[in-house]
């Protein structure tokens, strides 16, 4: 099986990190391909770009499907391109913020969100709507940590992060806390520890949901809602873009 992980954003050394945590969560045998888009923003911190790193991510699942891969996990915690991309895959596509999601309602009655500039709250107030999340979730909590300071050696952001965890556990009586950000795949087990609860990451809940999936031998239906988009012309720079 193989799995490609797209981190939305450009910043290699985020790629790295989150195929890691990819590669410790898949199961033996199963190949995890960790990129970045061609092209998009260094990091994404609001709609605008998202906008832009949506565009890299269909072309990265366009890419993989020529590469023949099983299933894709969009390893942002915006799920940006999500919709989208599964229209063009075959096979499971799975967001970081729907995995984490899911798997949270699963181990406990009620989670918070732990993520980085307050600026995207109103994201994962979207998100968790759309999910049909409202029951289960008990806080987003926002650090205001701009997400390129989780590359920063020796930085703050880790306690910071830290100490708002305890704070969902303390103050809001979460029983799990959502890493919300891809930027923090390496921190689940230190966390966990830390606030004696656990902490989902999303990429490593997402890529067993995408292997599970695809093991049962389930794609995703092109019926109604994911059906194939439609040929037509695309002008301009998106040119490459318009399907046959």
């Amino acid at each position: 099986m193989r799995i490609k992980v797209i981190n939305p954003n450009t910043t290699r050394s985020m790629t790295e990190k989150i195929g890691e945590a990819a590669r410790r969560a898949a199961s033996p045998g199963v190949e995890i391909l960790a990129v970045s888009p061609r092209m998009g923003p260094v990091s994404i911190e609001g709609s605008y770009d998202e906008a832009f790193a949506a565009v890299g991510v269909i072309d990265e699942v366009l890419r993989g499907e020529a590469e023949g891969c099983d299933g894709y996990v969009i390893a942002c915690f915006g799920d940006p391109g999500l919709a989208a991309a599964r229209e063009v895959a075959r096979g499971p596509v799975v967001g970081i913020a729907e995995a984490a999601m899911h798997a949270a309602s699963l181990i406990g009655t009620g989670f918070s969100i732990v993520s980085m500039l307050e600026r995207s709250r109103m994201t994962m107030e979207h998100l968790v709507h759309a999910y049909g999340m409202e029951r289960r979730c008990r806080s987003i909590r926002m650090t205001d940590i701009p997400v390129l300071d989780l590359e920063i050696e020796g930085s703050d952001a880790q306690a910071r992060i830290i100490a708002e965890c305890r704070c969902a556990i303390s103050e809001d009586h979460a029983d799990c806390v959502l890493l919300g950000c891809g930027g923090m795949s390496d921190l689940m087990a230190r966390v966990s520890a830390e606030i004696g609860a656990p902490a989902i990451d999303g990429v490593s809940a997402g890529v067993r949901l995408v292997e599970a999936l695809a093991g049962l031998g389930l794609g995703t239906s092109k019926r109604q809602g994911y059906a194939a988009p439609l040929a037509k012309a695309y002008e301009g720079e998106f040119g490459r873009f318009a399907l046959r």
